[in-house]
Parts: C-alpha cells; structure tokens; sequence
C-alpha cells in the first residue's frame, strides 16, 4: 500500500499543496473496470496483486487508473475462436 502523499502535488491557489487524484478511482469504479466484484479486489490489493493507496483525507481505498490497465494486460487470456 502507498501513501497519496508520496504523489506528485500541484501548487493550486494560496500556494497551497493539492495532490492530484484525478487519475484514481474508488474500489466500486475500480471492480467494475476488471469485471469482478469488490470483495475480491479488496482480497487482491490485501494480498499484493493490485497495487492500493489510499485516500489521506479519508482513508477510502483508491486505485490508480494506470495499475488497473498493468493489471489487465498482464492477466489477460487469449479467447480461442470457436470453429
């Protein structure tokens, strides 16, 4: 699990520090682009198969938009065509 503050920030007005979240999604999105449910994208970032960060403002589990596509290609089977 990474922490969000180890992200890339961006200054916004105030000079205030913002981390840029736009790129992650919450675990119900995140399920629904693998096709699986949520329980089981829990188990996986659990176990280390998915990377997981998670929300410092309020804890919620986020996944980057990027690891998820890693994730599919690197899981991904070939559908033989039927004759």
């Amino acid at each position: 699990m990474i922490d969000l503050g180890e992200l890339q920030t961006t200054r916004g007005k105030g000079n205030r520090q913002m981390t840029k979240l736009s790129e992650y999604v919450k675990t119900a999105e995140a399920a629904e682009i693998l096709g699986v449910a949520q329980n089981t994208l829990r188990k996986w970032a659990e176990r280390g198969d998915i990377p997981m960060h998670r929300n410092p403002a309020n804890g919620y589990r986020l996944f980057k938009r990027s690891d998820l596509d890693r994730f599919l290609k690197k899981t991904a089977k070939p559908i033989k065509p039927k004759a």
